[in-house]
C-alpha cells in the first residue's frame, strides 16, 4: 500500500508541477489509470445490476465517459483559452436520453468524477473513491427492502362483490387499500393493493367468493409513497 500512495504522488506531483506544459509520460499514466478505473466501474456495474433491462451499449458508454472527461480535464490545465473554450463548449450541450434508473446516474456520477480525479492527478483519491463506492454497493446489497404490495384484481359479477371481498381481504393482509372500482352492467371489478403473507391462500377464498369470474394477483416493484 505504501508504494502504492508513493506511485500515485509521484504522479501528482509530475501533473501539478507541469507549469502549464505535460509530458507525454503524464498524459499516458493518466488515462491509463483512469482507463483501468473506467473498466473497473464497467465491471462493478454489470455485476451488480439487477434488472432485466441490462444494455452493454449504456455501460460501454459509461465507461468510456470517464476516460474521455479525463481527457478534457488535462486539456483545460495546460492553456487558460482551452480552459475557457471547454466551458462554453459544454455549456451548449444537451443530452436529450432519460436516464430513468437512479441506479443508472449513480455510474454515470461515479464514471464522471473519476475521470475528473485522475485528471487533476489525485489517483490515490481516486482508487479510494472506487473501493469505497464498491464496498458501499456490496453493503446496502445485504439490506432487506420492504415487501412491495401487490394488486389484487377481482372481476365479478355482482354489484355488492365489495361487501363480501373486503373482510375477506383483512383475514389476509393487516394493510390493504382500494385503489379502483368499476362499475359495468356485467357487475363490478375492482382492484385493491394488499400486503398478503398468505397469497396463494388469499387468492383462493377470493375465487370461491359468489359471483366471481376472475382473480389476479399482480406483483409490482414500483415506488412506494407514504
Amino acid at each position: 500500500m505504501d508504494k502504492l500512495t508513493s506511485f500515485f504522488q509521484q504522479m501528482q506531483d509530475a501533473l501539478s508541477g507541469s507549469n502549464g506544459e505535460l509530458h507525454t509520460s503524464t498524459i499516458i499514466v493518466t488515462l491509463g489509470i483512469s482507463a483501468l478505473l473506467s473498466v473497473y466501474i464497467y465491471f462493478v456495474y454489470r455485476l451488480s445490476n439487477k434488472t432485466g433491462f441490462y444494455s452493454k451499449n449504456f455501460n460501454k458508454t459509461v465507461a468510456v465517459m470517464g476516460l474521455i472527461t479525463s481527457a478534457i480535464v488535462l486539456a483545460m490545465q495546460t492553456n487558460i483559452f482551452i480552459s475557457l473554450g471547454m466551458v462554453g463548449a459544454l455549456s451548449i450541450i444537451r443530452f436529450r436520453n432519460v436516464v430513468k434508473d437512479p441506479y443508472d446516474l449513480l455510474f454515470l456520477f461515479w464514471s464522471i468524477s473519476s475521470g475528473i480525479i485522475c485528471g487533476t492527478g489525485l489517483f490515490l483519491a481516486a482508487f479510494l473513491l472506487a473501493l469505497a463506492v464498491t464496498f458501499l454497493i456490496l453493503l446496502l446489497e445485504f439490506v432487506s427492502a420492504p415487501k412491495a404490495p401487490a394488486l389484487l384484481v377481482v372481476n365479478s359479477t355482482e354489484a355488492e362483490v365489495e361487501a363480501a371481498l373486503l373482510p375477506l381481504v383483512s383475514q389476509y393482509s393487516k394493510r390493504y387499500r382500494v385503489k379502483s372500482r368499476t362499475m359495468h352492467l356485467g357487475g363490478m371489478d375492482i382492484i385493491v393493493e394488499v400486503r398478503a403473507q398468505n397469497e396463494a391462500a388469499l387468492v383462493q377464498a377470493c375465487g370461491a367468493l359468489p359471483g366471481v369470474t376472475s382473480v389476479s394477483l399482480l406483483a409490482h416493484d414500483g415506488e412506494l409513497r407514504a
